[in-house]
């Protein structure tokens, strides 16, 4: 998802050749049909506009949807498409797979905590996540301790994204903010930075597509860095799942030989540490109450009455789904004028309405969209309730 990851993250690019379509169908061996109705499609969920994952264009299907199709064949089934936008992060899951559009979403992050136990997962395909970028005249040993290999160096990084978060508090490393893995690749390309830490999949797209293969690319691991990517299904679709998983041992070279079409980093990722101490946000029940002790300690007049575990959890949910994307997972964000750790300090008693004119309007001239025809007010109610938890006067 857009993010994330686009906290499920949130970033984009744009043939298949049908001699390799050949190739690849001569890998896979299909299935013997267990079931009468496996004639019928396997319907994958798909952005339509989000290469080099998926998109609509018969010529350029994309990393996923080439997954999709070589998994059709194994279990001798056609393939059908529902295009959705993925920009609503897991209201995208919850429109198509989880209200029965599609059959299976691939690439979904392989975690309990991603919709569980309302998704099941696949065993694991590809991992992906944010890499490092750099010429490769330059980029042996760039950054083989982690983050102090980018000492003294000036390095991109996308707006509102966990590298950013990552370097904030490094005064030692010059950050060169960009707005997407686009403008990150150019500032490599224009000498403005050294090296570029941004969205890997795409990246590697783009230094296929664009720069003739220039640069080199490493993935990175660590906490909101990276994750292994598997198939969705809707937790009914135990049978389909497991059949999934039985042929994707015959079908790793495929995906390999798509990951290398397709530009997708390879090899081993370069380890970064926790986040700063401070940084990060607990979950769980535990988590949960105290976030709630929290907002009884610092409840202001216009607030509602302090809400319990279960309206935080679930605000906390829709945040890191949809609005992490810009305002940083848990809402831990760097940059002071979106961060919203900060919004009783900037309003005080008018706090609630300054949120709930927001959410509902949108600020369409600074980028923000009004959400009031996708989320209800209970759900409006709940993202506030999490947002309680976590002001503070000041993240300086």
């Amino acid at each position: 998802m857009r993010a994330n990851h686009s906290a499920i993250g949130a970033s984009r690019g744009r043939s298949i050749s049908a001699l390799f379509a050949c190739a690849a169908a001569a890998l896979i061996v299909p299935a013997s049909p267990l079931h009468a109705d496996e004639a019928q499609p396997l319907r994958l969920c798909a952005d339509p506009t989000n290469l080099p994952f998926s998109s609509d264009s018969p010529s350029q299907p994309g990393f996923y949807v080439e997954i999709g199709q070589a998994l059709a064949q194994a279990l001798g089934r056609p393939i059908a498409y529902d295009w959705y936008k993925s920009y609503f992060g897991k209201r995208t899951v919850r429109v198509t797979l989880l209200g029965k559009q599609c059959d299976a979403m691939i690439g979904l992050p392989r975690s309990e905590d991603f919709m569980g136990p309302a998704v099941i997962f696949s065993s694991t395909f590809a991992k992906e996540g944010y890499a490092l970028v750099a010429a490769k005249e330059s980029a042996k040993g760039q950054a083989p301790g982690g983050i102090d290999g980018l000492k003294g160096k000036r390095v991109a990084v996308q707006f509102a994204s966990t590298p950013q978060n990552l370097l904030a508090s490094r005064d030692d490393i010059q950050k060169v903010t960009v707005l997407s893995p686009e403008e990150g690749m150019q500032a490599l390309d224009q000498g403005r930075a050294d090296v570029a830490f941004i969205w890997g999949p795409v990246a590697g797209w783009l230094n296929k597509t664009t720069y003739n293969g220039r640069y080199q690319i490493e993935l990175t691991e660590g906490e909101g860095l990276s994750w292994d990517a598997a198939i969705g299904f809707a937790k009914t679709s135990t049978e389909l799942r497991d059949r999934v998983d039985a042929v994707l041992p015959q079908l790793q070279s495929t995906i390999g030989a798509l990951a290398v079409k397709y530009g997708l980093p390879t090899g081993a990722p370069v380890r970064f540490g926790a986040a700063p101490a401070g940084t990060t946000m607990g979950t769980g029940t535990g988590a949960a109450v105290a976030q709630v002790a929290n907002v009884v300690a610092t409840e202001t007049k216009g607030d509602a009455a302090a809400p319990g575990p279960e309206a935080v959890g679930a605000g906390k949910e829709i945040f890191n789904g949809t609005c992490a994307h810009c305002h940083g997972p848990d809402a831990i964000q760097s940059e002071r004028k979106i961060d919203l750790r900060l919004l009783r300090h900037r309003y005080g008693d008018e706090m609630r309405e300054k949120f709930w004119t927001t959410v509902h309007e949108g600020r369409p001239t600074k980028g923000m969209p009004a959400w009031k025809e996708v989320y209800t007010d209970d759900q409006f109610d709940s993202i506030y309730s999490f947002l309680l938890t976590v002001q503070s006067e000041s993240n300086d």
